[in-house]
C-alpha cells in the first residue's frame, strides 16, 4: 500500500467515524431533551447568550457536534429548533473540509434567530451553510464583553459551547444545515 493510499484509507476512516459517532439512534425526546439542556446550561454560564435569548424568535441547538480530522476531516450532529420555547423541527448539521488538521472534538452549538425573516430562512431552505444566506455572528469571549441588548443588529447570533478534545481549529462557516 503506497502513502497515498494510506491517507485515503485514514481519511476514510475518520469520516466513517464522525458519521457513526454522529448519528447515534437517540430518540426525538432524548434530543429535545439534550438540546434544551445545553440551552439551559449555556444562558446560566454566558451572560451575552442569556441577552439573546431574551430577544431571539427562535433558538436552533446542537448539543453534541463531533469533529474529527487528519488532513481530510469531517463534522456532524443533530439539533432541535426551538420557536417560542417550544420544540419546532429536528436538524442536523454536517461538513467536511481538508487542509492542516489533526484530532477529535466534542462541541456543541447554538443559532439564535433574532427575528421571522431567519426563522423563515431556515424553515423554507432545504438545506443551508453557514456563511451563506442571512448574516450569521460569532459570538466569541471577546465580542461577548461588549454585548448588550441594544447592540444586537443580526439575524442569527452563533454560540459554542462545551468543547472537549483536542482538534487544530474550530468553526462553523460551512456547516451545512438540514432540517429532518
Amino acid at each position: 500500500m503506497n502513502i497515498t493510499s494510506k491517507w485515503k484509507y485514514a481519511a476514510g476512516l475518520m469520516l466513517a467515524s464522525v458519521a457513526l459517532l454522529s448519528t447515534r439512534s437517540a430518540s426525538a425526546d432524548d434530543l429535545t431533551t439534550d438540546s434544551r439542556r445545553a440551552l439551559q446550561q449555556l444562558v446560566a454560564q454566558n451572560p451575552a447568550a442569556a441577552k439573546c435569548k431574551s430577544k431571539a424568535v427562535a433558538v436552533l441547538v446542537f448539543p453534541d457536534v463531533v469533529k474529527a480530522g487528519f488532513i481530510f476531516g469531517a463534522q456532524g450532529g443533530k439539533g432541535i429548533l426551538f420557536l417560542h420555547g417550544q420544540p419546532s423541527g429536528r436538524y442536523r448539521t454536517v461538513a467536511a473540509s481538508y487542509g492542516l488538521q489533526a484530532g477529535v472534538q466534542k462541541y456543541g452549538y447554538a443559532l439564535f434567530l433574532m427575528n421571522q425573516k431567519a426563522v423563515n430562512w431556515v424553515n423554507n431552505t432545504r438545506g443551508w451553510e453557514i456563511g451563506t444566506g442571512p448574516s450569521v455572528v460569532i459570538v466569541d469571549k471577546g465580542m461577548a464583553r461588549s454585548f448588550t441588548t441594544d447592540t444586537i443588529h443580526s439575524g442569527i447570533y452563533a454560540f459554542t459551547f462545551d468543547q472537549q478534545g483536542l482538534m487544530a481549529g474550530l468553526g462553523l462557516q460551512g456547516s451545512k444545515i438540514i432540517r429532518d
